[in-house]
């Protein structure tokens, strides 16, 4: 078999065998110092625990790292090698993928297409070594962070058991950081009764700086059903309610978010958010242009709250209709389906209808959205189109066609959509045409020059 140089990628010498099957020896400590390894902090390698031996394998899913130096990957799979051989040609693959390139037929390397002058393959336990030992620093510094994240929660615990006053706060402000960032810290405050003790901090009395501290930690975490019904207490939901109406964006957003969270629970009770002050605070945050960040949350809460029957009438009762249907032009298309399905839900009622009716924009909107963001928004839709229509044919369906919607709704019928809706703006276009003569009606379609 020929012999072939070593070869070079990314700066490194990852092959070199001259047939023996033994690769060339390569400085880590240079490698890493070059950038090679992505140094650590220093030139040196960090090793695990004495005696400990790491699986690559392990700490290749444990890590998840976005970014990997490339000469690690296997050109086949584009996943960081564990078994790393070598090609005649000087190319280095995981064993495994280039065993199954074999076994499909193929005789040529993958990267270069060149033909095999040999078949065989060599370890290639100088990479193996670079490999492993990256991961390893990688893997040993994620331990020791961890370590540490875990110490510090515990801490911040035993502090929040004891301080008071502005001490209380601070320790609240460094463990909702802590929590935000490691999944280390999450899992702590779960395991070592932290949410019961954050949640001890919420009551009638409790201020606002540490209500919002406290939110926003229990945010972030996995609340079991003890946990969930604990904060379901009036008292709890008061002070989160005062604090959407109060806060911050962010706490606004947080409360909303950890409120949505309460109501996935079996024994959630509507009587919890069947509240004026809940549902205006809420409209506050959806309909706020200074800061659009709070729209989404908004929306997916208002559309929890909508599944509960006994509270759609106070939704309508605050004017919230009237104010979606003015906000539908500006919204982003995973908010427009949400505040499509809100005003779907709500003309189910009879006052939702009237609502629906008396806001000048709403055939207009609705019109405009058909066939235009999606099938869902188009359902929405025309549901509401076909609601506010049967409650007044004469007046709504005029307006509508004017609107274009007799266009919009062959659009519909000629589309790949559901057959469902394809038949629901059969019979609205039915409702249509009733106050028009065949002519009118077919000049209202915008069919007349196809006709001719």
């Amino acid at each position: 078999m020929p012999m072939f140089q070593p070869s070079k990628r990314d700066g490194v010498i990852v092959a070199g065998f001259d047939g023996s099957g033994d690769g060339q020896v390569l400085d880590l400590d240079t490698a890493v110092k070059d950038g090679v390894l992505g140094g650590v902090g220093g030139g040196g390698v960090i090793s695990a625990t004495v005696g400990e031996k790491l699986d690559l394998k392990k700490m290749i899913e444990e890590l998840d790292l976005p970014e990997i130096p490339s000469v690690f990957i296997c050109p086949i799979s584009l996943e960081p090698m564990q078994d790393p051989v070598t090609l005649c040609t000087g190319q280095t693959y995981e064993r495994s993928n280039i065993l199954k390139w074999f076994n499909l037929g193929h005789y040529t390397c993958p990267t270069t297409m060149q033909e095999l002058w040999d078949d065989s393959i060599t370890p290639n336990r100088t990479l193996y070594h670079l490999i492993y030992t990256w991961f390893s620093q990688k893997y040993s510094l994620m331990r020791k962070r961890s370590e540490d994240v875990h110490g510090r929660v515990i801490e911040l615990l035993e502090t929040l058991k004891k301080a008071k006053g502005q001490a209380r706060i601070q320790a609240l402000k460094e463990l909702k950081q802590v929590v935000a960032a490691h999944a280390t810290a999450r899992k702590t405050m779960v395991d070592e009764g932290g949410v019961s003790v954050i949640s001890s901090l919420l009551g009638p009395f409790t201020s606002h700086a540490v209500g919002s501290e406290a939110i926003g930690i229990l945010v972030n975490l996995e609340l079991d059903s003890e946990s969930k019904t604990s904060l379901m207490q009036p008292t709890k939901i008061s002070l989160m309610v005062d604090m959407l109406n109060e806060g911050s964006v962010e706490t606004k957003i947080n409360c909303t978010q950890l409120m949505e969270k309460l109501m996935e629970e079996k024994e959630f009770r509507s009587e919890s958010i069947s509240s004026h002050r809940l549902l205006v605070g809420l409209m506050r945050l959806v309909k706020d242009k200074r800061h659009s960040s709070g729209i989404l949350p908004g929306l997916s809460f208002l559309r929890s709250i909508c599944l509960h029957k006994q509270v759609r009438s106070l939704i309508v009762s605050i004017g919230a209709i009237s104010q979606l249907v003015e906000l539908l032009p500006a919204l982003e298309p995973d908010c427009l389906e949400l505040a499509l399905f809100i005003l779907d839900t709500l003309s189910s009622l009879s006052e939702g209808k009237a609502a629906l009716k008396d806001c000048t924009n709403t055939i207009p909107n609705m019109v405009r959205l058909l066939m235009r963001v999606s099938e869902s928004c188009t359902q929405y839709a025309l549901s509401i189109l076909w609601s506010i229509c049967k409650l007044a044919p004469e007046e709504c369906a005029s307006v509508a066609v004017e609107a274009g919607l007799a266009a919009k709704l062959l659009l519909v019928i000629q589309s790949g959509c559901n057959p469902v809706l394809k038949q629901r703006s059969a019979e609205l276009l039915k409702l249509c045409s009733l106050n028009y003569t065949d002519t009118i009606f077919i000049s209202k379609c915008k069919l007349t020059r196809t006709i001719q």
